[in-house]
């Protein structure tokens, strides 16, 4: 890419798009194109195909999505696929209709089968049935990385998807009715601690394994394979490596400082036992995870105490 192209990073606000964007403009790319949900909506396909077709980028990251954990997942079903479905559809359409030949869409490790053999490679897609909780999202981002094959099929663009295991970060949701486990625990930790409670009571067992990346080092793979004009098919980005959610706990109370106990509730589901993926092949691309669990948690409990904090109740 060179340092002049017009890239337009889509969901430049959210997690992994400002993750994209920060990376971008300490780099030196000096032409970003950003809109706000107010200047464009991008479920509005005339006026998603209007901007493309005025602005004509050289480049573009789609990091909008809707996104949510699993009780939103499960409660707002018809709003995942459907707005999912229409951003992608808008987008990568509109892309093609205005000429853009580079574009990569952001996914998720969820659109695996539930029960999928470990770690998870990218030739395991659609080879069982998805976990039911998130079964709309995943079939939406699964769309999108056929949407991505087949205009390269028929149109000979330059359409990828990368597939990113649990991210966490600066730009993270910490609202407890629709964060992931990471960022929820940090906030629990915190206001456990500042309430001097004995006790922080943490959903399921605590057995579970998962796998955490923080999102700075996806914004590196997404950046580089962009550089490197990689046009092949869709690829997992991951640490290669996972925790118990019960060690997950005691790393996020050890950064937050909170004294008390850890009870796990049994009542409560635990999910899937385990979700790693397969990271060979963006390894052998030229990326590998950087950023350490410990010093990720940090990151993010300090960009925490910086924007959230402050304005939570107590």
């Amino acid at each position: 890419m060179n340092k002049a192209a017009k890239i337009y990073v889509a969901g430049h606000r959210g997690m992994v798009g400002s993750g994209i964007t920060r990376l971008l403009k300490s780099q030196g790319y000096t032409n970003i194109l950003t809109r706000t949900h107010a200047q464009l909506d991008l479920l509005n396909q005339a006026a998603v195909h209007d901007f493309l077709n005025t602005e004509k980028p050289d480049y573009i990251f789609i990091a909008a999505a809707k996104v949510g954990g699993i009780q939103a997942n499960n409660i707002y079903r018809a709003d995942f696929i459907y707005q999912n479905l229409m951003i992608e559809c808008n987008l990568i359409h509109g892309a093609y209709q205005a000429g853009v030949q580079q574009l990569m869409s952001l996914g998720s490790s969820c659109i695996y089968p539930r029960d999928c053999p470990q770690p998870i490679k990218e030739e395991y897609l659609l080879t069982g049935p998805l976990e039911q909780t998130n079964e709309p999202y995943a079939l939406a981002k699964i769309a999108g990385i056929k949407l991505c094959e087949n205009y390269n099929r028929q149109y000979n663009t330059k359409y990828v998807s990368l597939m990113p295991t649990n991210l966490y970060g600066p730009g993270d949701t910490y609202d407890l009715n629709n964060s992931h486990v990471l960022p929820a625990l940090i906030r629990k930790a915190h206001e456990a601690k500042l309430r001097q409670e004995s006790s922080l009571q943490v959903w399921g067992s605590g057995s579970p394994r998962r796998e955490f990346l923080h999102v700075d080092d996806l914004a590196k793979a997404a950046v580089m394979l962009m550089e490197q004009d990689y046009d092949g098919s869709f690829v997992n980005i991951g640490c290669g490596g996972d925790i118990t959610i019960r060690e997950l706990a005691q790393e996020v109370v050890s950064v937050v400082g909170f004294k008390g106990e850890l009870q796990f509730d049994t009542s409560k589901p635990d999910g899937t036992p385990q979700k790693l993926l397969d990271v060979s092949k963006v390894n052998k691309l030229g990326w590998k995870a950087e950023i350490e669990l410990r010093p990720g948690i940090e990151n993010a409990y300090s960009w925490f105490l910086e924007h959230i904090a402050p304005n939570i109740g107590h």
